[in-house]
């Protein structure tokens, strides 16, 4: 069984629920409509731009400028984020508080986060200060699974990647932690993460 020193989370997703359609399911009259602005207008791919460093202001005012129409819901984006945050996922919260007190483990963070929002989450949330450290996209203009951030990792913290685990709602980030020598966990829930935990990486609980 391998053994690990370092365990480290994604937030959005794992610790924390965001989904934009808190916000959305009361501006749109039906799914279609909604369907067709992210799919074409405030997209994934224009979302994770944010993520990686680029200013709201800016991506808001290039949106507006390309679909006028949509002016009011594209300001709803940023100007109603904090909206769209539905609260910790205690189940995992608990399991982050069980690790953080058990010290058997140093606890670090990685996440694709815009670092003008971050700021709010971390007003917000008491348990995103328990960690040893941070790594937010936004501040370092990398995103997941860019090997560069996870890079950013190893070396701000002494991460040695064959010790280390990383969880992420997103497989595709997580396979981007294993191209890099990390193992990894893909969250799809609290009780599998810990399942994971304890069977895969002898985590005790």
């Amino acid at each position: 069984m391998t053994q690990l020193d370092t365990i480290v989370f994604d937030l959005g997703g794992v610790l924390i629920d965001w989904n934009p359609k808190y916000v959305f399911n009361q501006l749109f009259d039906n799914q279609i409509e909604m369907d067709y602005f992210f799919e074409n207008i405030c997209t994934s791919e224009w979302n994770i731009q944010q993520d990686a460093g680029r200013p709201l202001q800016e991506a808001t005012d290039s949106l507006i400028e390309k679909h006028p129409h949509y002016e009011s819901y594209i300001r709803a984006y940023y100007g109603r984020w904090q909206e769209m945050l539905g609260g910790p996922i205690q189940e995992t919260v608990e399991i982050l508080r069980h690790l953080i007190n058990s010290k058997t483990h140093r606890i670090l963070a990685l996440t694709n986060w815009s670092n003008e929002t971050f700021p709010v989450a971390l007003g917000l949330y008491d348990f995103l200060h328990w960690f040893e450290g941070t790594v937010v996209s936004g501040d370092e203009k990398l995103i997941k699974p860019d090997p560069k951030i996870y890079q950013v990792l190893f070396d701000r913290y002494g991460v040695e990647p064959s010790k280390a685990v990383f969880i992420d709602d997103s497989l595709k980030n997580v396979k981007g932690a294993n191209v890099v020598g990390m193992h990894g966990i893909h969250f799809q829930s609290s009780a599998q993460l810990k399942a994971d935990l304890i069977n895969k990486y002898g985590v005790p609980f």
